[in-house]
């Protein structure tokens, strides 16, 4: 029987980054053909092997835990690069190689016309080599490079048309708000180290126990427990990746990369980063209940405040992704819960058809001629089926209908909540079934108005829409799959034990083991989910979608009018960017002009160089009456010089 390997492992690592590498460094030698088959060769070598290596893990139930190599060794602290594969990166692996391999392939027919074709694929192999070191590492060291990595590379793929100033101020602004979450996350892997005294994973959960008993001062009189401020700083690294509240202003900007990257981003890779180092992370974070509490809350604003800000959007891909914010809200919540299985299986599902979404509505771009206002759309059923249907399942996943793989994630997280007691939990499951209503509505606003009704574009000189080419409709039929059958897994992931050596939760918090017990199958989960509150909540708001879009259109700009300040709040996004370009950027500008004028200009400038200079002029101005060229001047001065110099000697 063969057996999880290094050089398995490390084969899948590193195939997606020689396609990079390729694609990068050699696109001129090969040309643009081989660039993108070089990358897709990667990425489809990587998913492939990671399909065997979860059969080994599920089926075979092998795992491993080993290093690869040792990078540093300072005293008794060892920095190595090593890899742990067990039941949940099994799953990670298969979830990042597919969904990258349907955005290289979808690629090839989305960018097949920019300058910067080679480029691109280089960069998005590379996003995917970070995400896979990120999701197989076995210590903190491993685990923070991948993350810094897929930060990187998101700041490259956002900025990547960097001729749009917009681009570029989305990129600088995604990269600045991730270094905020990453110093807290890099505050917390420094605890873990003061208090465990070491980085492996293994030998940091083994002595949780140990910590959770320490506190930690961090004000006079004030003492904390050490593991409580240890998961918080990792949670705040957690939310500027997973773009949870007030770290959540990155993603909707992030809109200006091209359409492949918001996929990418948004779906399968650098969004679920968070939700899954929480999840590796349950050994610690069961020994806090604060620290879990906090968790909940901050997912349960996001998911419930997200989704607001998605019903005014009129920008194709905005409304897409203040839909992934409030989906990330949904899977932090559950990890409040500590209902790890039913975040990951949603992160699972969700970026199915999440992905699904992004690259639907890239194919609509594609036939709107790059128009991505659904304003000016309308009626594109008839002219592009399959894009229609596929995004058709995209939009009843997303809502959670019954028998779709999101009914299943979401509906297990919306009961694991519902069971949890902890502090929070009460605001939470009305965040989380409040949200299911508003995201029904603006999906289906987001679908009638862009493939239903009236025709509301211009022809573009006689050339109507049409669908797109088969290299972008396959993806969206390989998606749709996944998208209606995944959540068939419930059974064995979230009420199983398929994570049962992945994830540690306390008989206390295992709120996923009380709603199991009502659990008969997914016939049951289905037929017990169409007499639900959330069930009827997305039917309502598919309805209420189409009363305002279809049978009266102009009701929502009456609506909009009447309740002027309520749109202009959600506009202005609660006034988060405003507060943070005025006190945060404005106040960098700030202290920037200050030190400019003061100690650059003032204290440099005017008194070091400038300063320095005047001096030895004056000193020049006044020495050079010395030099009068008169011999008794001079006789003078050496007698008044060798008086002065006995006079000292004697003295």
């Amino acid at each position: 029987m063969e057996q999880l390997t290094q050089t398995l492992l490390l084969t899948i690592a590193l195939a997606p980054l020689v396609g990079s590498i390729i694609a990068g460094l050699f696109a001129n030698q090969v040309g643009k053909v081989w660039s993108h088959r070089a990358a897709i060769i990667g990425v489809a070598t990587s998913f492939v092997l990671s399909v065997w290596v979860l059969k080994l893990v599920a089926v075979d139930g092998q795992s491993y835990n080993q290093q690869i190599y040792q990078w540093l060794q300072a005293g008794s602290l060892s920095l190595e690069v090593g890899f742990m594969v067990d039941a949940l990166t099994a799953m990670m692996m298969v979830v990042v190689t597919f969904v990258s391999l349907m955005v290289h392939i979808y690629t090839v027919g989305y960018m097949h016309d920019d300058d910067g074709y080679s480029r691109f694929f280089s960069y998005i192999s590379l996003f995917t080599f970070s995400m896979l070191i990120l999701v197989m590492a076995n210590n903190f060291m491993q685990l923070f490079f991948g993350w810094e990595a897929v930060g990187l590379v998101s700041y490259l793929l956002i900025g990547f048309w960097y001729k749009k100033p917009t681009a570029i101020f989305a990129n600088l602004k995604a990269f600045l708000v991730n270094r905020v979450g990453d110093f807290g996350f890099l505050l917390g892997i420094a605890g873990v180290l003061m208090y465990a005294g070491s980085l492996d994973y293994v030998e940091v959960f083994a002595q949780a126990p140990s910590i959770s008993e320490k506190g930690i001062m961090l004000f006079d009189g004030v003492e904390w427990s050490a593991m409580t401020v240890i998961c918080i700083l990792l949670f705040i690294g957690a939310m500027g990746k997973s773009a949870q509240v007030p770290l959540h202003v990155w993603l909707p900007d992030s809109m200006e990369g091209p359409t492949p990257i918001s996929a990418l981003i948004h779906a399968a890779t650098m969004v679920t980063a968070g939700i899954f180092m929480v999840t590796r992370m349950s050994p610690l974070f069961e020994f806090s209940e604060t620290a879990l509490s906090v968790v909940l809350v901050i997912g349960a604003i996001t998911a419930l405040f997200m989704g607001f800000l998605g019903l005014i959007q009129n920008d194709i891909k905005r409304v897409i992704a203040y839909s992934t914010l409030s989906q990330l809200g949904y899977m932090t919540v559950a990890l409040g819960a500590s209902a790890y299985s039913a975040a990951v299986f949603h992160l699972m599902t969700h970026a199915f058809f999440k992905a699904l979404l992004f690259l639907g509505a890239g194919s609509v771009i594609i036939a709107m001629h790059h128009e991505q206002d659904i304003r000016k759309m309308g009626g594109l059923k008839k002219y592009m089926p399959i894009t229609y249907w596929t995004a058709l399942i995209g939009s009843l996943a997303l809502i959670g209908f019954p028998g779709l793989a999101g009914f299943f994630s979401k509906d297990s997280i919306i009961e694991a909540v519902h069971a949890s007691d902890i502090a929070g939990s009460g605001f939470a499951y009305f965040a989380v079934i409040v949200g299911v209503f508003i995201t029904a509505l603006y999906s289906f606003r987001l679908f009638f108005l862009v493939f239903h009704g009236k025709e509301r574009f211009d022809s573009h000189a006689g050339h109507a829409p049409h669908e797109s080419p088969a290299v972008v409709t396959v993806p969206l039929v390989l998606l749709a799959i996944p998208s209606v059958f995944a959540g068939y897994l419930i059974g064995s992931m979230v009420f199983g034990d398929f994570f049962a050596d992945s994830i540690m939760v306390h008989a206390e918090h295992d709120v996923l083991s009380q709603v199991g017990e009502h659990y008969h199958g997914t016939l049951g989960f289905i037929l017990h989910g169409l007499t639900q509150l959330p069930f009827l909540l997305a039917i309502s708001g598919v309805g209420v979608a189409y009363y305002l879009y279809m049978l009266r259109p102009d009701l929502p700009a009456k609506i909009q009018q009447r309740f002027s300040w309520l749109y202009r709040i959600l506009d202005k996004q609660y006034g988060f960017d405003d507060f943070n370009q005025k006190v945060f950027a404005g106040g960098s500008r700030a202290i920037g002009q200050l030190l400019w004028k003061v100690g650059d200009r003032m204290i440099i400038d005017g008194f070091v160089v400038n300063g320095a200079a005047k001096t030895v002029g004056l000193t020049a101005k006044i020495v050079r009456h010395v030099q009068s060229g008169y011999l008794y001047h001079y006789a003078f001065a050496m007698i008044i010089g060798l008086y002065v110099l006995l006079t000292f000697f004697v003295v």
